[in-house]
Order: structure tokens, then sequence, then C-alpha cells
């Protein structure tokens, strides 16, 4: 009987710290409460950078209009104007990219500079001074098959700090589910749940 009370009384203590474990654990930083501003972007840079895989750029106008929906958080056009900079990447083992483009534009005209005023583009122009460039490259990716979504604070000074968040899933970024952002606002939602609309008087 004293050895029934000694094991009944040892869980009885240890339930609380079981308990208080995975609440911790369950926690999220007091930033997503506070936070007002998300930037979004992709591991090589924002939705505007040439360079960025499409179905990357996918992702990110995807998550946008995902928290548009949301309405706890609004999409900040500069990093530096958020609290939170969430990143996203398609998964894909390996991935290639083509890059090509023409630009034409003017130059001097053989025998010297243009004269102020004068267009070597313009409707009397013989071609002379016409400088035409191509630009073309590869690039090759090999990464994580998985959809990855990961979300940084935003330091003072608007660079990109410490990492509070972060979550890997085969199509975890499939639209129009995006299941990775799905679940990172359930686990908001829990921990700070959004604010009721205050009653009219």
């Amino acid at each position: 009987m004293k050895v029934i009370t000694s094991v009944a009384l040892a869980l009885i203590l240890a339930a609380p710290l079981g308990f208080a474990k995975d609440k911790k654990k369950n926690d999220l930083p007091a930033v997503f409460s506070t936070a007002r501003f998300v930037y979004v972007q992709a591991e090589d840079g924002d939705i505007m950078n040439p360079r960025l895989f499409p179905e990357d750029r996918e992702a990110i106008a995807d998550v946008e209009d995902a928290l548009h929906d949301w309405n706890r958080y609004a999409v900040a056009i500069d990093q530096s104007d958020a609290e939170l900079v969430m990143v996203v990447r398609k998964g894909r083992i390996a991935g290639a990219q083509v890059m090509g483009g023409v630009g034409v534009g003017t130059g001097p005209q053989l025998g010297g500079s243009n004269p102020r005023g004068n267009n070597p583009a313009g409707p009397n122009n013989t071609g002379a001074g016409r400088t035409t460039t191509t630009e073309i490259g590869a690039r090759g990716e090999v990464g994580p098959p998985d959809d990855m979504l990961r979300v940084y604070i935003v330091t003072p000074d608007g660079s990109r700090g410490a990492m509070v968040w972060s979550g890997e899933m085969k199509d975890g970024l499939n639209s129009p589910s995006l299941t990775l952002l799905r679940q990172l606002r359930q686990e908001i939602d829990h921990a700070y749940p959004p604010q009721t609309a205050a009653k009219k008087p």
C-alpha cells in the first residue's frame, strides 16, 4: 500500500511538469502577436528578381494572397517596413534555368561623341551609334525536394534577424491549400487568438 501511494504521489507531482513542457514546446514568440506587417520573398530574392525560379515566384504570390485572406498581417512592399519576413522555397531536387535578353541602346557615333541634341536613334539616323547587346546565361540548383517556409524577425536596422519558425513538407506550398502556411496560421491563432471586434454601445 505504501508503494502504491508513493507511485501515485510521484505521478501527481510529475504531471504538471509534463504539461508545462508541452506548453513551452507549443509557445510562439510574442512577435507573432505584435507584428502587423510581413514581407514575403524567396530564398533567392524578392518577386521582382529576374533570376528567381518561376515556381518560387508563384509561391510568393500565393502566400501573399493567403495573407490577404487571413487578414491578420498586411503585406509589406519593403522588408524594412515589416516585423516579420516569410521566406519560401518550392522543393526541387535539381532545377535549371536559362536566361537571355537582347538590348538596344545608343552610343557615340564614329569619329567622336554625340553632339548635344543629336539623337543617334532618332528618325534621321542612319544606324551609326546604335548598339545591340545580347545576354545569355544559365544556372542550376540542387536542393531538398520538400517545400519550405521559414519566418524571420526583422531587426531595427531593417535586415533579416533570427529565425522564429520553420516548416518543410512535400507540396506544402501548393495552391490553394498552402499547407505550410495553414499550419503556421493555426499555431499563431491558437497561441494568440485574434482580437474580437469591440461591441458597439
